[in-house]
């Protein structure tokens, strides 16, 4: 049986819950409320913590942790790409789909954004809509025109 661990993060755009398995971050949400009883640390989630800090304060352009999202072939396909897409930058779902040599799975490359378990550190907010226009951020597009602004994208 796997110990899961957990610990939150305060952050600009709000309470972040942060979750780790003894070797692992396995997941990152935005959430609503801090739960008093659920926070568990290991290692790992005070690393994650701290590099959200250093982050959130602008002395982090990219996140080292060990990563271990739960999804489908394709998802982690797309998922993988999206670590490739420095801070700073955006590419297009199209940008994505090509690089990962299914030009026509645009939508579905939308849709495993929209299924990202670590978003943020699996920087899914980097990808816009081929019109230019900030679309599908299942954090809410407030936080994602945030956090591009946080990162200087132009």
């Amino acid at each position: 049986m796997n110990t899961y661990y957990t610990g939150y993060y305060s952050s600009p755009v709000g309470l972040i819950k942060v979750q780790s398995n003894t070797d692992y971050i396995v997941s990152l949400d935005f959430i609503d409320n801090k739960l008093p009883d659920d926070e568990n640390h290991n290692f790992l989630i005070t690393n994650c913590l701290n590099q959200l800090q250093e982050y959130f304060e602008g002395k982090r352009v990219q996140f080292n942790l060990p990563l271990l999202p739960s999804g489908t072939d394709f998802q982690k396909a797309v998922w993988s790409e999206l670590m490739n897409v420095p801070f700073g930058s955006i590419k297009t779902y199209k940008d994505i789909a090509v690089a990962i040599n299914n030009p026509k799975a645009v939508r579905a490359v939308g849709g495993a954004n929209n299924k990202n378990p670590i978003p943020l550190i699996i920087p899914c907010h980097r990808i816009i809509g081929s019109s230019g226009k900030l679309v599908g951020y299942g954090g809410g597009l407030w936080r994602k025109e945030w956090l591009l602004n946080h990162e200087k994208v132009k």
